[in-house]
């Protein structure tokens, strides 16, 4: 089995590895869109700003292979923002477009702070073969700034002053608000899952 991580400069691609890694999977680190459209699975990993992860994924040539992509994909923290139609951040910004809506800035109370960053609890709205194993309740790793909107493809969510729709999916891809390769067993359990997707 080939796993791509998609490498193109916005995300924490080593730290995706070793904890693919961890699980037995030798995952490769790649920028080539040949690799990706021939992988068996593909993440898609993010840290920063949509504007700047649309620009490198366009530069590279690599926006068409996971448009097209038909096998499992997962989009970790900025990734899944990107799997959306279009983010407000900065003058605005088209995304891959598989799940229809607007990233939007986290607005919350005054006493949260902007980001969102620690460990939360899940909330599963409905069953799905990435969250077995996973229990209502269980904690996560967030660090965000922007929020996905909720919609039919949330399928659990997370609690910080607002729901915040922690995983979602449109078919082949799924896509998780929080970094399962820092949220450990609870992060392995759904990295290890998403390895056994058909």
């Amino acid at each position: 089995m080939t796993v791509a991580i998609i490498g193109y400069g916005a995300g924490n691609t080593a730290s995706v590895q070793f904890a693919l890694e961890r699980l037995g999977c030798e995952a490769v680190i790649t920028s080539d869109p040949e690799v990706v459209a021939s992988a068996d699975k593909v993440i898609l990993p993010g840290v920063g700003a949509a504007g700047y992860a649309m620009a490198r994924l366009a530069e590279l040539g690599l926006i068409d292979p996971i448009r097209s992509f038909e096998r499992p994909l997962l989009g970790v923290c900025l990734g899944q923002q990107l799997l959306f139609e279009r983010s407000e951040e900065g003058n605005g910004v088209d995304l891959l477009g598989f799940i229809p809506g607007t990233v939007t800035r986290l607005n919350v109370r005054p006493d949260l702070t902007v980001p969102h960053m620690g460990w939360t609890q899940l909330d599963r709205g409905q069953p799905d073969p990435l969250l077995e194993g996973v229990n209502d309740g269980d904690y996560a790793y967030f660090v965000h700034s922007f929020v996905c909107p909720d919609s039919d493809a949330t399928i659990a969510c997370a609690d910080y002053g607002t729901d915040v729709p922690a995983v979602v999916r449109s078919g082949n891809r799924w896509g998780c608000q929080f970094h399962p390769e820092r949220s450990a067993a609870t992060g392995a359990r759904i990295l290890k899952n998403f390895l056994s997707l058909t």
